[in-house]
């Protein structure tokens, strides 16, 4: 019997080894065409074959009358018989002259000349695995212009000695117009080379409304020019009038006058009425007797000066509100994205898939793990009613209902009991789950599967979602995709030991909103201490990064620039607040909305304001260094920044108390903790424990505002972030990298320099400029237009005051400008140089 066992199993191992080589060759039979060698040379050879036939097919052309004959009647003979035929003269030799002719000759004329760049592009698809190379598209145009240049050629030169059109060309030419006629044909060339233009390009053809209603906004534009000259040539008039009137008339006579002077204002006037006379003085001259009142005797000069004042200040009132209103009715909706009009999201091609999102069930693993929980549980004398167990990529939660009468604190101090009879790792148990009378123990699996960020971001939810800010970040223990609005959150707190997925996490959260917004609507300022994490970020610099006037860096790593940068946050968020306190808005998105409806001037200062994501990689070491110059301004933005859209994400790596400090914490309420080294550690990032009980490789606790989520983060590694920001650095970007304010430094200790033209800022000339041209002496409109810190453009004011150029402080109202003009500033500028 033990012989008889020895036989059939030395038989089963043969069968198994055969079949495993089999296998083997069969794999090996085709393994050629997985080498990623295999089509660099493929492409290596469609480049030599599009370069033979360039030549072939220029120099055929040229010497077609030479080789017409030998290549026409017997292409083979002329091609491998050498004896008694002549040399040929196409560059490309026998081969290139017998290739050129029946292309063009048999084939499609003149239109095949567009094989050359198919073959290019072709060998460059294949030699660079380039994306952005639309291989299928410059087929599908290369083949309709294929057909229709045929077409063209073989009708129009017809007539000719040679197909022009090729042998397709007159074919195609006889049988339509053997069909249609000539007449007909040219009707169908006509129609197809339109509608593949209306296809292609879908150009409008509104052309006639866009010229009505330019037609009609010059009409509006001359009517209100016209009233408003009318109706000052009124007003002049009547200050004339009543200028030349003598105190020493007699009252009849200055009644007759008045009288008078009332019907002529109701004929100058009359034009006019619709839009400028005020409802009492059109009711006053729609009266039979004349109105008395209308006559404006010469007022003191206290008198003169107010109403001066106040009938200034009320057509500007009007003129602003009629400006507002004409933009608005007007012009079309602002697009944020028409500066970058041609930019790219990147495609799903730059990421990779790991697995095939789908989750095994281990039956043998779930009923092993079910019984010894029960059987631990009944050890310690502990009954349930049921239990369930949902399987997610890494853990499994076996959701547990005790039977009546067993206390929770029972099961939730039998945690190291559990992970003992499991013999597992990080067992996690949750008394009670939230929202379910049910008690969790999560168990990892043994076979963990690995969350392909390309499963995530390619998900409907995640396309579909509106959110401001989406970040998908990763799946759920019931394999559910788990997505957040950063704009919401508004700020998240990261930690993690070394090695267990937070420079991954930070990847998969930038990532995210490269795929979603635009360049136009975000940007990032990224410090890093390292040096080292977020270098891959730079290709984006002149489309997503913000940076520091005139530094080289985008991604900051100095502690001086990184104390600087987060200052200039915060005069950027004070900038944001001015122009949302001048919008009479609350948040940016109010503020955008209102923007891009046009009811906003951007002459007085105001733009469309992109959202700002500060990415801090190691806080712990700014912290050591910087200390509390470091906390303060991110304190400040941590509670003010999220009205405005700025919003902070933080990581570090070592959640201390003198790391993560209670200002810092109290603002961020959402919390991300990977695997930690200590039940301290899980206290001080979450306020409570389970991320010492974490698996690793991704697997992270998300605290928002108390509630507890077990999440596996989304996988993307190095190379797929470095081809995604390749893949956007190479499109066309900003001209500049986007600047942040100023950030002088300096505290404000009065005026610099006095009079002194030696002594006055450099920027001193350029803020008179401004100050002059808007006439209103505002320390925050310098600020805003020349994006400056408040200390310096205080400094600034300090100067304009002293060099006479604008008054006073007057506490809460703006300055008054003492120069009219610009023609004046220039004279002053002049003569104090």
């Amino acid at each position: 019997m033990a012989e008889t066992k020895r036989k059939s199993r030395k038989k089963t191992n043969s069968n198994s080894a055969s079949g495993k080589n089999k296998t083997v060759t069969k794999s090996n039979k085709f393994g050629f065409l997985k080498d990623e060698r295999t089509p660099k040379i493929l492409g290596l050879f469609m480049l030599f074959v599009s370069i033979l036939l360039t030549l072939s097919f220029i120099s055929y052309l040229g010497s077609m009358s030479s080789d017409f004959s030998e290549v026409h009647n017997k292409p083979f003979d002329y091609l491998f018989n050498y004896e008694g035929t002549k040399e040929a003269s196409n560059l490309a030799g026998r081969l290139g002259a017998v290739i050129a002719h029946h292309v063009f000759y048999y084939g499609f004329g003149l239109a095949s000349f567009l094989f050359l760049p198919l073959a290019f592009v072709l060998s460059i698809k294949l030699l660079f695995k380039s994306s952005a190379i639309p291989l299928g598209k410059i087929f599908r145009h290369s083949f309709v212009f294929l057909i229709w240049i045929s077409l063209v050629l073989g009708f129009a030169l017809q007539s000719a000695d040679f197909p022009y059109g090729g042998a397709f060309g007159k074919y195609l030419t006889n049988s339509l117009t053997a069909i249609i006629g000539s007449v007909g044909l040219v009707m169908i060339v006509l129609f197809s080379a339109i509608t593949y233009i209306i296809v292609v390009f879908n150009p409008s053809f509104s052309f006639h409304n866009r010229i009505m209603d330019r037609v009609k906004e010059s009409k509006k534009a001359f009517r209100f020019t016209d009233d408003d000259s009318e109706v000052k040539e009124w007003q002049e008039k009547i200050k004339e009038e009543n200028k030349a009137a003598e105190p020493e008339l007699s009252r009849e006579k200055d009644y007759s006058e008045a009288a008078n002077n009332n019907s002529e204002d109701k004929n100058t006037a009359s034009e006019s009425i619709e839009f400028e006379v005020p409802k009492s003085e059109a009711k006053k001259k729609n009266k039979d007797e004349p109105n008395l009142d209308l006559e404006i005797n010469t007022p003191q000069d206290g008198e003169d000066t107010e109403a001066q004042s106040y009938d200034e200040q009320q057509d500007l009132e009007i003129e602003a509100a009629r400006e507002e209103k004409f933009m608005a009715e007007n012009a079309p909706e602002f697009d944020p994205r028409l500066d970058l009009s041609d930019y790219k999201f990147p495609g799903l091609d730059l990421l990779n898939k790991y697995g095939d999102n789908e989750i095994e069930l281990d039956k043998e693993e779930l009923e092993k793990n079910k019984e010894q929980i029960l059987e631990t549980l009944s050890n310690y004398n502990i009954s349930i009613s049921s239990i369930k167990a949902t399987v997610g990529p890494t853990v499994t939660l076996y959701e547990i209902v005790p039977a009546a009468g067993v206390r929770i604190s029972k099961i939730k101090n039998l945690e190291d009991d559990i992970a003992l009879s499991l013999a597992a790792l990080g067992i996690r148990i949750i008394a009670p789950i939230p929202g379910k009378g049910t008690i969790g123990i999560e168990v990892p699996n043994v076979k963990k599967e690995i969350v392909s960020m390309h499963d995530l971001i390619a998900s409907e939810k995640f396309q579909k979602s509106k959110f401001e800010l989406p970040i998908v970040l990763g799946k759920t223990i019931s394999n559910e995709i788990f997505i957040a609005d950063l704009a919401k959150m508004p700020h998240m707190l990261m930690a993690g030991a070394t090695g267990q997925g937070k420079s991954v996490g930070l990847n998969a959260i930038l990532v995210s909103l490269l795929y979603r917004k635009h360049p136009a609507e975000l940007k990032f300022v990224l410090i890093d201490p390292k040096k080292v994490e977020l270098t891959l970020f730079k290709n984006i610099e002149k489309h997503y990064l913000a940076k520091l006037p005139g530094e080289e860096e985008s991604i900051i790593t100095d502690t001086k620039k990184v104390i600087a940068t987060l200052n200039a946050l915060c005069i950027e968020m004070d900038n944001r607040y001015d122009l949302l306190k001048e919008a009479q808005v609350r948040n940016i998105k109010e503020y955008n909305a209102k923007f891009k409806a046009r009811r906003l001037n951007p002459e007085k200062g105001h733009q469309f304001l992109p959202y700002f994501v500060l990415v801090i990689d190691e806080f712990a070491d700014l912290m050591m260094t910087a200390g509390k110059e470091v906390e303060t301004p991110i304190a400040r933005l941590a509670q003010l920044a999220r009205a405005i859209g700025i919003h902070l994400v933080i990581a570090t790596q070592r959640p201390s108390v003198n790391i993560i400090t209670g200002v810092i914490k109290a603002n961020f309420p959402a919390r991300i903790a990977f695997k930690v080294s200590s039940k301290v550690d899980s206290r001080t990032i979450l306020d409570t424990g389970g991320a010492d009980q974490l698996i690793g490789r991704g697997d992270m606790l998300l605290s928002d505002s108390g509630n507890m989520v077990r999440l596996q983060c989304g996988f993307v590694d190095t190379p797929e972030v470095e081809d995604i920001t390749n893949f956007i650095g190479e499109q066309r970007g900003y001209p500049e990298v986007h600047q942040l304010p100023e950030y002088d430094g300096e505290d404000n200790e009065g005026v610099v320099g006095g009079l002194a033209p030696e002594d006055r800022d450099p920027l001193f000339e350029e803020a008179a400029q401004v100050i002059v041209q808007n006439q209103q002496g505002s320390t925050s409109l310098i600020q805003r237009r020349m994006k400056l810190g408040y200390n310096r453009a205080g400094r600034i004011m300090d100067q304009l005051e002293a060099a006479g150029i604008v008054g006073p402080n007057e506490g809460s109202k703006a300055r008054e400008v003492l120069i009219p003009d610009m023609y004046q500033l220039e004279q002053f500028l002049s003569s104090n140089a």
